[in-house]
C-alpha cells in the first residue's frame, strides 16, 4: 500500500510555486552572476528544477528519502545534474553553506515546534545581505493547527519572523479546498517572499 508520502509526490506534479517564480522574477531584474540556493523540504523537486533551468546551483534537502530518489529520476540534463546537490536530511539536523535563496515550499510547518526557532535562526544567518527566503507558513486558522508535531504562526507572529527581511510578497491565504490528494481542507497560510537586509 502507498504511503501518504508516495500518494503526495504522485499528486502534486513538478510545477514551481508561485513564490518561488515571484523569487526568480526579482532575481532577474538584478545583476546576472552564478547564483546558489537551498530547497527546504524539496519534494519530488518541482521548484529545484526550475531553480537549475534558471542556472542556478542547488542544494535540495528532504527528510524523506523518496523525495530525493524522485528527484534524481528526473530527465535532467548533464549541466542540471552538474549543479544539483541532494541530501536526506530533517530540518533540526539540516546544515547548508551560505545561499542566495532559502526555499522552502509547504515545508516549513512540518518542522517540529521545538526546532523551528533555530531553524528560522539558520535561515536567516545562512542568506547573503540581498539574498532571499520563498516559501510559505502556515496560520493559526489551518484545519491542521492542533497538530503538535508542525508549527502555526498568527499573522502577527508570521510577520515578527521577517523583523530582518524587506517583505517583497505577503499573502494571507484562507480557504476551504483540498489537500494535493483531494481530501477535504480549511488552508490558512502565508505565502512570502523576502530579501535580506
Amino acid at each position: 500500500m502507498a504511503s501518504d508520502w508516495t500518494r503526495y509526490y504522485e499528486a502534486v506534479g513538478l510545477d514551481p510555486r508561485t513564490t518561488l517564480v515571484e523569487a526568480l522574477r526579482r532575481f532577474d531584474e538584478e545583476e546576472s552572476r552564478e547564483r546558489f540556493a537551498v530547497d527546504l523540504g524539496c519534494g519530488t523537486g518541482g521548484d529545484t528544477v526550475e531553480l537549475l533551468r534558471h542556472g542556478w546551483r542547488v542544494l535540495a534537502l528532504d527528510g524523506q528519502a523518496e523525495a530525493i530518489d524522485r528527484l534524481r529520476a528526473l530527465d535532467l540534463s548533464e549541466d542540471e545534474l552538474g549543479r544539483l546537490e541532494t541530501r536526506v536530511s530533517r530540518f533540526e539536523a539540516a546544515e547548508w553553506p551560505p545561499a542566495d535563496l532559502v526555499n522552502a515550499s509547504f515545508a516549513l510547518p512540518f518542522c517540529p515546534p521545538g526546532a523551528f526557532p533555530a531553524v528560522w535562526e539558520r535561515i536567516e544567518h545562512s542568506l547573503h545581505p540581498g539574498g532571499r527566503f520563498s516559501g510559505h507558513l502556515f496560520g493559526d486558522r489551518d484545519e491542521w493547527a492542533d497538530e503538535d508535531d508542525m508549527i502555526f504562526q498568527t499573522r502577527a507572529e508570521a510577520e515578527a519572523l521577517l523583523s530582518c527581511f524587506e517583505v517583497e510578497l505577503f499573502d494571507e491565504i484562507e480557504e476551504d479546498s483540498t489537500t494535493a490528494v483531494g481530501k477535504p481542507k480549511h488552508w490558512h497560510f502565508f505565502q512570502v517572499v523576502a530579501r535580506r537586509r
